[in-house]
């Protein structure tokens, strides 16, 4: 192997007769290295684009979400609460009860999410971090108050200043219904907003109006004990998968623990789909580009034809004058991978950490730059699958190649 890497690494240094090789070679290197490149900065802007819209969920998002194994609420007699609110893992637990329900404001009606929530989730969610307008507040003396989704908000043409109400109507959950007064069938609350919040999320912005548990449990006709889902933030520093796991054993089968990502599993599940395509992608236009280290090694081999004849006399075996011309084109990979994977990195971190490239125009945006983020994971990741690429375009062509210089008794 030392042998076959000395000869490759002279052929690669060595003068060559016709220039058209040395265009070649260098058209091969830069092939592998635009490719690499790419593949560095592609995968990174899904890990940006992934990392940044998980930023804007957690704003809203506890650390861990219990929902029901079964039915869309649970009591808490029917689980072990109070060892879960002596847990050392846990900080602040919130309870939720959340239901679909229709919204009325003046003459406008749109159907929502009623989200009830205790007086902890305020500390178990960023939600002051995301309010543009008015107030988180769910109760002001003896007043049901609520914070509404912005998009929601627009399209009932709510206003905070306004003194109207707005009503919220669910189907009765108990009693008979009169076929004759069909508007009876559901019970009505009435509340005035004191927010606007902005998730900047569709599910969110446009669906939910949060209001105090205690005006939900009334309005759709539960106990004190009765909640959806219980919203859970843990202490600074705790090791997330071993917390989850404890809090999973505390509630059994009863509750199912959700992470942050698990609670939007279709959103990473896509990303991962688009970024898995992605890669395969670029992993096939880096093939069709390793093919010019083809065109170069069989060019090199018809000029070498007399040293492989040489190589034959002095005893090489047909392996190893193949293996010449495999590292051969392993050099030439390895200066383009290693090129283009240090460009790709450099250029991530300028724009993660200095945000060159930005949104054209004037437009309301998020963020002003767009979001990257770099995993030393898809760096490895990049380096290892191009070199394979690379191997195999060559192995093929050079064995053939090799062996009929090789076994052609008139070399030269």
């Amino acid at each position: 192997m030392q042998l076959a890497f000395e000869i490759a690494r002279r052929y690669l240094y060595a003068k060559k007769s016709q220039n058209i090789i040395n265009i070649i070679s260098m058209i091969s290197v830069f092939g592998v290295l635009t490719g690499s490149m790419a593949l560095v900065i592609v995968l990174s802007v899904f890990n940006g684009l992934s990392s940044f819209m998980g930023d804007l969920y957690t704003a809203f998002d506890p650390d861990f979400k219990l929902v029901p194994t079964s039915g869309k609420v649970i009591s808490a007699d029917s689980i072990n609460y109070e060892q879960l609110k002596q847990n050392d893992d846990i900080l602040f637990i919130s309870e939720v009860l959340e239901h679909q329900a229709l919204l009325k404001f003046r003459t406008r009606k749109m159907p929502g999410v009623v989200y009830g929530v205790d007086h902890n989730f305020n500390k178990v969610s960023n939600i002051d971090s995301i309010i543009i307008d008015g107030k988180y507040e769910l109760k002001y003396k003896s007043e049901f108050r609520g914070v509404i989704g912005k998009q929601l908000a627009d399209q009932l043409a709510i206003r905070l200043n306004f003194v109207t109400p707005l009503s919220m109507y669910v189907p009765k959950r108990k009693g008979n219904i009169n076929m004759m007064a069909p508007q009876n069938a559901f019970r009505q609350e009435y509340l005035s907003p004191s927010g606007f919040f902005a998730v900047y999320q569709e599910e969110y912005d446009g669906q939910y109006l949060i209001v105090d548990i205690a005006q939900a449990r009334r309005l759709l006709q539960y106990d004190d004990k009765t909640f959806s889902s219980l919203a859970i933030k843990v202490k600074e520093g705790t090791d997330l998968m071993s917390a989850e796991k404890n809090i999973q054993a505390i509630v059994g089968t009863k509750l199912n623990v959700l992470n942050q990502q698990e609670q939007h599993a279709e959103f990473y599940k896509v990303m991962k789909v688009e970024k898995l395509f992605s890669y395969l992608i670029l992993s096939f236009i880096i093939a069709i580009a390793a093919f010019n280290i083809v065109a170069n090694l069989a060019m090199l081999i018809f000029e070498k034809k007399e040293s492989i004849f040489t190589l034959k006399s002095m005893g090489a075996d047909q392996k190893l004058i193949t293996r010449i011309f495999m590292m051969e084109g392993w050099l030439i990979s390895v200066v383009g991978i290693l090129a283009g994977t240090f460009l790709g990195v450099i250029i991530v971190l300028i724009q993660q950490h200095f945000g060159i490239i930005k949104f054209m125009g004037d437009g309301h945006y998020l963020t002003d730059a767009y979001p990257i983020a770099l995993e030393w994971l898809d760096v490895l990741v990049v380096i290892i699958t191009v070199s394979i690429i690379s191997a195999l375009a060559a192995w093929y062509p050079v064995r053939v190649i090799v062996n009929k210089y090789y076994s052609a008794s008139d070399i030269g």
